[in-house]
């Protein structure tokens, strides 16, 4: 059973191993380097950002890893002690990534061109706290090489939105060693507003992570279809996403993202290329040799040829009018969706879309094959 759990003792020094730990690489009292009782972070984009500032807040010190300079200003004024040097978190108790991909976790956590990464890097007895959504392979990788560095591991995956990070009001899943979630705790109650603690690997909080964000995708599809086609029939959509948000959908996503649809507000929450990498990455979810959570044969050919179109046609890069680029980005959604069988086992996909004589709805159906 998951156990959502909330509240603990203060983050403190006093829960660190009593192991030396890494080397800072300037003197701390210059605002630089790091100690136990430190908080790292790596990975300052808008949701890592505001994180990384309510933590701030809350009283720690917190270490921040940039690779721009320019960067460092509005960090500093937010707060935190920026860097370029990952070498100035090594001495940190805890280190939290917030990264978008799983290359960009490995590479700050194995290394990369010479450069020391976390595992080499940290103190044994840290803890890389780790609430990037990546897959379950590369979370099993991380775990096996800090275990063997003698450091934890602990996968927090969150739910929510960067105006969800800022307001503390994240959902986060987390999987580790029970001794280093709990170490972790204090942290994570700072960050959101409540935690789920779903076992000891933490690959299965990530693979949670991904079915969440399948699903997230699927309903963001699903109501910009039925938007859609109300709008083509004359109907007034905020009266049908009302309707339905009040009686069998009545969940966050349908709720937040139908409003959105319905006032025409395409403004990124979920970024598609993000959208895509998590589609994939579901596609990817089981053991290797299996069949996966999602039917791997067959979702991840579909997948991978949207995502190589997506590429190819720039929409993961362009800004196009607002209008246009939403519906540019369910078609391309749509085509990634498609190939999750599990989730659609016995009919295709169908899509409305108003047909060239603007007087009827025409359904295509995508193919599998």
């Amino acid at each position: 059973m998951f156990k959502a759990e909330s509240g603990s003792a203060r983050f403190s020094s006093a829960t660190a191993t009593n192991a030396a730990p890494g080397q800072p690489s300037a003197d701390r009292a210059n605002g630089r380097g790091s100690a136990p009782g430190d908080v790292g972070f790596v990975g300052l984009g808008r949701m890592g950002t505001a994180m990384a500032k309510n933590l701030a807040t809350a009283g720690h010190r917190v270490i921040a890893y940039v690779r721009r300079p320019q960067q460092m200003g509005t960090l500093l004024a937010l707060g935190l002690k920026p860097t370029i040097d990952l070498v100035d978190l090594f001495g940190c108790e805890v280190v939290i990534s917030m990264l978008p991909d799983d290359d960009a976790v490995r590479e700050v956590a194995l290394g990369h061109q010479g450069h020391k990464g976390l595992i080499a890097g940290l103190a044994p007895g840290a803890i890389h706290l780790s609430m990037s959504t990546i897959s379950t392979a590369a979370a099993s990788q991380l775990a096996s090489a800090h275990a063997r560095c003698g450091q934890g591991y602990v996968a927090a995956p969150v739910f929510g939105n960067p105006d969800a990070a800022k307001a503390r009001q994240l959902f986060i899943v987390a999987a580790g060693a029970p001794v280093d979630v709990e170490r972790c705790r204090p942290l994570l109650d700072q960050l959101g507003q409540r935690t789920f603690v779903v076992g000891n690997d933490p690959a299965h909080a990530n693979l949670i992570k991904l079915m969440g964000n399948m699903l997230t995708a699927t309903a963001l599809e699903m109501l910009g279809e039925t938007v859609a086609l109300i709008r083509k029939r004359g109907l007034d959509p905020s009266r049908f996403i009302e309707l339905l948000t009040s009686t069998m959908f009545g969940g966050r996503a349908h709720r937040i993202y139908g409003e959105r649809i319905v006032a025409q507000d395409y403004a990124a929450g979920f970024a598609l290329p993000l959208v895509l990498k998590d589609v994939r990455l579901a596609g990817r979810g089981g053991k290797r040799g299996s069949t996966d959570a999602l039917g791997e044969r067959g979702a991840r050919p579909i997948a991978d040829r949207n995502c190589a179109r997506l590429r190819g046609s720039g929409l993961d890069r362009a800004r196009p009018d607002r209008r246009r680029r939403g519906r540019r980005n369910a078609i391309a959604i749509h085509g990634a969706l498609s190939g999750a069988r599990a989730s659609f086992p016995t009919t295709h996909l169908r899509r409305f879309v108003a047909s060239p004589g603007g007087a009827a709805v025409k359904p295509i159906f995508w193919s599998r094959r």
